[in-house]
């Protein structure tokens, strides 16, 4: 019990105004709720319990009713979410309830302003992940287990939000005696003796051997995690500095990436789909996709896909790019008026067409009283950049200005009648350019994922 009063202080280093619990019933988040809240009072710490009602279980209103009581019980402000699941096979519903939760979670903390969420996670559960993840195969990253305090944001929806685990140093033979001597009542729930989930099979059938004949490996896995969180966090120091060396803005430079081992090119690439969040593919998958990054020919037009985006290659840099199956062929032409608005939205051309003021452009009465056109290129289309230039074509262009083959399809044209004015991409035909007295307009697209992509 004094690992359970110490894990406070261990855990929260600056002390927050608000802090909640993540409060199922059960054993360790009961736990967890009777420490937080003697903390809580201590220091003057305002602490609310987040329950979410799943629906699954049909004890779950009574679980819920259970949860407010004790709460009331010890002065703890309670809130609760209701969450619906659809996936209908076990580990569908697992996983499922898993992100829905900690969304839930996250929406809740927002709402009232908490900085710091504590879940329940005991060494017990440490053992397990560990466990699973070796199972599964895992490198560094999976056999990590789980910090003492990490940001979630794509579980949480939220950057800044603060996760910890308290109890992550505490057996669950521990916690049983805590709850014990302070006569706390639980819930138990029905589901953690279901087999079909892997971790229940585990806790039932293969700890307790490994307790048998292993006393206390549940402390040397929890070592072994944390021996790999230090591999991890070198890696990952490696793979910022090799990110330094190979970034082309937003691009990989594929030079600079041959200079680097396979397994240092894994670990780059790893790292870079961290740092946007995408799923993390596995070992066969990044060996097959870094052997066509390197070998495919250099004209080649190379695509990869996952599950998130496309992995493109283009004059010897390397792009992620969004997942993008549409087909604009059957995209028709729009014509539309300008009325003088400092931008239109083309939701079917997934994008915004800006009219910025400037000292050269389209002569402003001119460009409203036309009848004007937004469309996908068909092919010939030509474009005259300056006065001193040829007319081109629009995919010259395009070549010239380093656009991207896969980047031109998403780009329209803006015209009036038979003569293109604007060349996303490119720029301003100059033969419509006004020479006298403004006020002037120029064009400028921008695509609605632009903010998303823009920095990858």
């Amino acid at each position: 019990m004094a690992g359970i009063a110490q894990a406070f202080p261990a855990t929260v280093s600056q002390q927050p105004v608000r802090l909640a619990v993540a409060y199922s019933g059960g054993l360790d988040s009961s736990v967890l709720l009777h420490a937080a809240a003697q903390y809580a009072a201590a220091h003057g710490v305002k602490l609310f319990a987040f329950h979410i009602h799943h629906g699954i279980s049909p004890n779950a209103d009574q679980w819920q009713a259970h949860c407010a009581a004790a709460c009331a019980a010890l002065d703890v402000a309670f809130d609760t979410r209701r969450i619906e699941l659809r996936h209908s096979d076990k580990s569908g519903v697992e996983e499922a309830a898993r992100i829905s939760r900690y969304a839930a979670l996250g929406d809740l903390c927002r709402q009232h302003q908490v900085p710091l969420l504590l879940t329940g996670h005991h060494l017990d559960d440490q053992a397990e992940t560990v466990l699973l993840q070796l199972l599964r195969g895992s490198g560094a990253a999976g056999l990590s287990g789980m910090d003492r305090w990490n940001t979630a944001p794509t579980l949480l929806g939220d950057d800044q939000l603060l996760m910890a685990r308290p109890l992550l140093k505490v057996s669950r033979a521990a916690l049983e005696q805590y709850a014990a001597a302070q006569q706390l009542t639980y819930i138990e729930d029905e589901s953690n003796h279901d087999p079909r989930y892997a971790r229940n099979a585990l806790r039932q059938q293969v700890m307790p051997v490994l307790a048998q004949y292993f006393p206390g490996f549940q402390e040397r896995f929890s070592r072994s995690a944390g021996h790999m969180q230090t591999t991890q966090r070198l890696l990952i120091d490696l793979a910022a500095q090799d990110m330094a060396l190979c970034a082309d803005g937003a691009c990989l430079d594929l030079q600079q990436v041959r200079q680097l081992s396979g397994e240092r090119i894994d670990n780059l690439l790893r790292y870079w789909f961290g740092l946007h969040h995408l799923r993390m593919p596995s070992s066969a998958w990044l060996s097959e996709m870094r052997q066509q990054l390197l070998e495919a020919k250099a004209d080649a037009q190379l695509c990869v896909t996952h599950p998130d985006c496309h992995i493109r290659r283009h004059r010897n840099r390397v792009f992620l790019t969004p997942r993008d199956d549409a087909d604009r062929s059957e995209i028709e032409p729009q014509a539309f008026r300008w009325n003088g608005e400092a931008e239109m939205h083309f939701p079917q051309f997934g994008g915004v067409l800006h009219f910025d003021q400037a000292e050269q452009g389209i002569a402003a009465d001119w460009l409203r009283a036309q009848p004007l056109q937004i469309q996908y290129r068909s092919g010939g289309e030509r474009l005259k950049l300056a006065l001193n230039r040829p007319t081109k074509s629009v995919k010259y262009h395009y070549q010239a200005f380093d656009v991207p083959p896969w980047e031109r399809e998403r780009l329209p044209l803006v015209s009036s009648g038979k003569q293109i004015l604007f060349a996303a991409g490119i720029g301003m035909d100059c033969l419509q350019l006004a020479t006298g007295p403004g006020p002037h307009i120029c064009l400028r697209w921008q695509a609605d994922e632009l903010s998303f992509w823009q920095d990858i």
